[in-house]
């Protein structure tokens, strides 16, 4: 059956929860009758459910609540809800499947993107790059000294990958080019093809006592919140660094950031946050920290794939067909 809008057949509406890459908005504007929310700010779930009234598919990101009250006020219309992330923990999935409303998501495209961002938080807390890019920037740089800004070289340290999946594999096979022998705890083991030559630990604990460098690469919510406790720190290597390029909720926040302020752990690179963008303000005064405003998957390449990963989706969908990336 032709997709293709007729008077008969008129396009399928469809809202845009956050405006998307250019191309990707152009893709849709083609295909749907599109609403917009054209001030890209996130929406609450009443404004989101009042917005969409009408709409057979709903296209959200990480910042939208698409909780059982959505899903109740756009029924029987809403079919499809596709979500720009990896993660669903957003959405009210047990209330999706009451409705019959398919969701699509974008596991796996961006996994080399948030690898690549794992690495720049890595290198940047390592290095000192937030004091050393400020001294620069304020003028108060007077030149080269012996002792200045010395930082923690990499070479020789062990690297600690709390969660082996996608995204960690990624951060993983970027380790030897930095001469790091790799560390990793999972729920189970991976084939040994999978691991590469990373190191199996048990238990969470055993793993952070392995860590020079910790990156936090597990699914966030579940048993992974609340991971980093002041129990758990105490059990790395003094001075280590910590990394997170997972969720912020796998972080106490006032256990990190007491841990930073005594020294007992030497840096930390983050990009995510609990509760963010309201992040805990305290973070912003730590010298010690590098921080990025959740950009793990922040490129055009990736962004454009994600879009058009959640297009294909629906378009599978409609054709009757089940697409890769339907979750339900």
């Amino acid at each position: 059956m032709s997709l293709e809008p007729s008077a008969e057949h008129p396009r399928p509406r469809a809202y845009a929860a956050r405006v998307f890459t250019d191309r990707v908005m152009q893709a849709l504007a083609a295909r749907y009758d599109l609403g917009v929310n054209a001030a890209d700010q996130p929406m609450d779930a009443h404004a989101l459910a009042a917005a969409a009234a009408g709409c057979a598919y709903l296209l959200v990101s990480v910042t939208e609540q698409v909780d059982a009250s959505v899903f109740e006020a756009l029924a029987p219309d809403l079919k499809v809800v596709a979500t720009l992330s990896v993660g669903v923990d957003h959405i009210d999935l047990e209330a999706a499947r009451r409705h019959g409303v398919a969701v699509v998501y974008t596991p796996d495209i961006l996994s080399v993107a948030c690898g690549e961002l794992a690495w720049l938080l890595i290198l940047s807390a390592a290095r000192r790059g937030h004091e050393a890019n400020a001294m620069v920037r304020s003028g108060e740089w007077l030149g080269w000294a012996p002792t200045q800004l010395l930082g923690r070289g990499l070479a020789g340290r062990r690297l600690g990958i709390l969660g082996l999946g996608r995204i960690g594999r990624e951060v993983a096979a970027r380790a030897s080019g930095f001469a790091m022998e790799v560390h990793y705890h999972n729920r189970r083991r991976l084939d040994p093809a999978l691991e590469s030559g990373a190191i199996f630990h048990e238990t969470a604990e055993s793993l952070l006592e392995a860590s020079d460098i910790l990156c936090l690469c597990a699914p966030g919510g579940g048993d992974a919140a609340g991971f980093l406790t002041r129990e758990r720190i105490a059990h790395l290597p003094q001075g280590a660094v910590v990394v997170n390029v997972s969720r912020g909720d796998l972080v106490d926040d006032d256990a990190l950031i007491e841990a930073l302020q005594t020294g007992r752990l030497f840096a930390a690179g983050l990009d995510v946050f609990r509760g963010e963008p309201a992040i805990d303000p305290r973070y912003r005064t730590l010298p010690n920290v590098f921080l990025t405003p959740h950009i793990g998957s922040a490129t055009v390449e990736t962004r454009d794939g994600m879009g058009f990963m959640l297009l294909d989706g629906i378009a599978a969908i409609e054709r009757g067909e089940t697409p890769e990336n339907r979750i339900i």
